[in-house]
């Protein structure tokens, strides 16, 4: 994409190893931007998203939403004609396209691995996962969650979450509350019960 990149991450057991590379990515990349342009300041226009996944139910909506990104916003026809998506790799067994890195830059999720016995039906069957677009709910599900920081999967996946980060997680509608006429605010005090109100 012209204006945005999306990087489906699985982390290693250190969750803040995320924050770190990004912050590290800017970094390098902005320098490099930069010097090779002759330019200052920074490149990104605000901070980056991001959303938590349940993997078994969204890991591979994720990836088609992103691989189709391309053709959905008209710049190719087909995904594997975008130079920087990993479809080719996942669907045509293409080496990786910064060779040159110590560290491959993509490596296999273990749910893609799970698509097939060898390489040629794992890829056959990812390609088959693209014969369809993703469908529009599925699109909105995943863009809800990233532009509003939220975890992406079922109830269970979502509680587990809530607990870990002792926060209520919840789609929040955009702006700032409403304000209460006084007497709103007054039949609100009357019937609020302790423990119910949710700050987070």
């Amino acid at each position: 994409m012209t204006n945005h990149v999306h990087l489906l991450l699985t982390p290693p057991a250190q969750v803040e190893s995320v924050p770190r590379l990004l912050i590290m990515l800017g970094r390098r990349y902005v320098q490099y931007i930069n010097k090779a342009y002759r330019r200052t300041g920074t490149l990104w226009d605000s901070r980056y998203k991001s959303s938590s996944i349940q993997s078994e139910a969204y890991l591979l909506s994720c990836q088609r939403y992103i691989e189709l990104n391309p053709v959905r916003a008209g710049m190719v026809d087909d995904p594997a004609h975008y130079r920087w998506s990993s479809y080719r790799s996942h669907a045509l067994g293409a080496g990786d396209p910064v060779a040159a890195l110590s560290q491959p830059l993509i490596t296999p999720h273990p749910l893609y691995l799970g698509l097939g016995a060898n390489a040629e039906s794992r890829q056959a069957a990812y390609r088959a996962l693209f014969r369809s677009e993703l469908d529009r709910e599925a699109i909105s599900h995943i863009r809800l969650a990233l532009n509003q920081s939220q975890p992406l999967g079922d109830a269970r996946f979502l509680d587990r979450i809530e607990q870990m980060v002792g926060v209520r997680r919840e789609a929040r509608p955009r702006g700032r509350p409403r304000k209460l006429d006084a007497a709103e605010d007054a039949g609100s005090m009357v019937g609020m019960d302790s423990g119910v109100l949710d700050f987070g």
